[in-house]
Formats: structure tokens, C-alpha cells, sequence
């Protein structure tokens, strides 16, 4: 009977590793990486990554249907499998996920560009797909990876002197980048567009809606990347102090940015409010008037100019630089001078 019952304990420790030792969705991501070592965000069937959906042998086949073409870091993809299998890693030591996320890293090192950017997609460079992209965050997600892995953040740190130096290379380079990309008027420093042609470095458009403009949601991510490094150089300071002071300088007091239902439909509205601060999205690189664009390719002067379904498909206007001019930026004005 002791024999049975020690047994039976060590087959339900074996069990409880075998628990510890797995992730769910770490898993899924390992059978959705391409070969490249980047992932997807649409699959050969053009649906969306769901990492919830259990991998039936159906849609594992949709998922070995998708070519490395398809490797980006837009909308999170790449850079959120990263994070997630790093920290899946931190948790169960399953060395299944350290590899996943080790090709992850090499690829986002591969898709640098020669200006220190990253384009939208890699090796896919076709329409917009290989600008210089910060839309959505997606190049300010790379190097935020990369400055956790050089910093030795947990659970970055396990990365730290597998690439022999090339992390920390294409960290200041891409550093380099975002300070040429900062937008001037003249002899006056301004914020960030969204996209950047990858040969010339000048703002450029991705789609339709999306113009050529000062782009305040992508340079508040931009802004908060620069905040975060250490002993920042004279030349990083400056950038943050003049973004910092455009974002100041353009501020629209006394209105909101609402969202309502309306006949089971969403609706998007500018309306009046004393107590609230926004920006619009886009501002006219030359003139930083607020912008707004069409699948038309038209560009309007106010939100009421564009096409219904734009101005509910699309966040127009935002709070997004609020607690940066409020809170952040006086603390890390403290941080530098300590």
C-alpha cells in the first residue's frame, strides 16, 4: 500500500509539473511563427490571429498556408508573441518558448532597415508595407523590446548575450532614426508623423485616410520610448522638450471625444466640454491645422467633411499627450537634472 500511495504522489507531482511547465497560448504561438521567425496578424484565409481558438488540424492547415510575406509588426504581431513567450518562459523554463521567442528577435533584427527603421512588413515591401512605420506603435514596440533585452529587464534578460552585441547596434541605431524622422518647421522642431518612406525619410502616407501629417497618438508612443532611456544625450532631450512643447502649444480645451450608440450603430462625435483636453489625430505638417482623411484620398478640414463611415471607423481625435504635459514629463525632467 505505501508503495501504491508513493506511486500514486510522485505521478501527481509529474502531473502538476507537467502543468506548470506549459502555457496555452505560448503554445499556440509557437505553431503560428513562419519560418523567418516572424508571425502573422491575417492567415492565408484572411481571418484575424486568435490565439483563443484551439488549433484543430483544420486551421493548423490555414496557419502552414501562411508565407513569410506575411511577417509584420503591425497591429502588435511579432513583438506581442515575444512578450508573451518571454514571459511564458520566466514561468515554466519550457526552453520550446526561449527558442520561439529567440527566432522572434533575430527576425525584428533582420527587418532593420539601412536608414535604423522598421518597416511595416518584412521581407514584404510592396504598397506602404515597407515604410518606416510607426502607425500604431509598431516600430516603438521593437525598440522597446530591444531596450528591455539591453537593459537586462526581466524577462527580457535571458536574451541579453545570445546576439553578440547586435542588440544594443540596432537599438542606437534605430534611436538615430527616430531622432532624424522628428518633424521641423523651418528652424522649429515639431512631433512625429506616422510613416516614413524608407529611402528618403520623409513622412509619407500609408492609406487612403491616413495623410501625410503630424501624427499625435504615434508620437506620444515615440515620445514615451525617448522618456524612458537613461542618461539621455543633449540631442534626446531636445527632442522631448520641443515634442513636449508642440504637444502644449496645440491642445484643444473645451470639447470631448465621444462615442455613442445610435440605432444599434456607433457613433463618434466632437462635442462640447469645458473641463476636457484633446488633440485631433493628424495635424498639416506645414501649417498644424487638424486634418482629416477619406478612402477617397481627399483630405478635409473637419471631422463633419468626411464620409460617415469614416468618421466612425477611425479615432479621430484623442487625450493621448494628456498625462504626458500633466505628470510624465515633469517627472522626467526631475530624473535628468537628479
Amino acid at each position: 500500500m505505501k508503495i501504491f500511495l508513493t506511486i500514486s504522489l510522485f505521478a501527481l507531482v509529474g502531473i502538476l509539473n507537467a502543468q506548470v511547465l506549459s502555457d496555452s497560448v505560448a503554445d499556440r504561438m509557437t505553431s503560428y511563427q513562419l519560418k523567418n521567425g516572424g508571425w502573422p496578424k491575417h492567415l492565408a484565409d484572411k481571418s484575424v490571429v486568435n490565439y483563443s481558438k484551439v488549433l484543430t488540424p483544420a486551421l493548423q492547415k490555414i496557419i502552414d498556408q501562411s508565407t513569410e510575406k506575411s511577417a509584420t509588426i503591425d497591429n502588435n504581431a511579432t513583438t506581442r508573441e515575444i512578450n508573451h513567450l518571454l514571459l511564458a518562459y520566466s514561468k515554466t523554463n519550457n526552453d520550446k518558448y526561449l527558442q520561439a521567442a529567440t527566432k522572434g528577435v533575430a527576425y525584428i533584427l533582420s527587418a532593420q532597415n539601412d536608414k535604423g527603421g522598421w518597416p511595416q512588413y518584412y521581407p514584404d515591401s510592396s504598397s506602404y508595407r515597407g515604410q518606416i512605420t510607426y502607425n500604431d506603435g509598431a516600430m516603438i514596440n521593437v525598440l522597446e523590446i530591444l531596450l528591455s533585452i539591453s537593459t537586462k529587464q526581466k524577462p527580457y534578460a535571458v536574451l541579453t548575450d545570445k546576439f553578440n552585441g547586435r542588440i544594443e547596434k540596432a537599438l542606437a541605431r534605430g534611436i538615430k532614426c527616430v531622432l532624424q524622422t522628428q518633424v521641423k518647421q523651418g528652424d522649429k522642431i515639431t512631433i512625429w508623423a506616422a510613416q516614413y518612406d524608407q529611402k528618403t525619410m520623409e513622412p509619407a502616407q500609408a492609406r487612403l485616410f491616413e495623410p501625410v501629417a503630424l501624427a499625435t497618438a504615434e508620437s506620444v508612443g515615440v515620445l514615451r520610448f525617448l522618456m524612458r532611456l537613461d542618461h539621455p544625450t543633449p540631442e534626446i532631450q531636445n527632442a522631448v522638450n520641443h515634442a513636449v512643447e508642440w504637444f502644449s502649444a496645440h491642445k484643444e480645451v473645451g470639447y470631448d471625444y465621444i462615442k455613442t450608440e445610435k440605432n444599434g450603430k456607433f457613433i463618434r462625435d466632437l462635442v462640447s466640454s469645458p473641463t476636457s483636453t484633446i488633440w485631433a489625430r493628424f495635424y498639416d505638417i506645414k501649417t498644424n491645422q487638424p486634418i482629416f482623411g477619406d478612402r477617397d484620398n481627399t483630405i478635409k478640414y473637419s471631422l463633419n467633411e468626411i464620409s460617415e463611415e469614416r468618421q466612425n471607423g477611425y479615432s479621430w481625435y484623442g487625450n493621448w499627450p494628456e498625462k504626458i504635459i500633466t505628470r510624465e514629463y515633469e517627472k522626467w525632467l526631475k530624473k535628468v537634472n537628479e
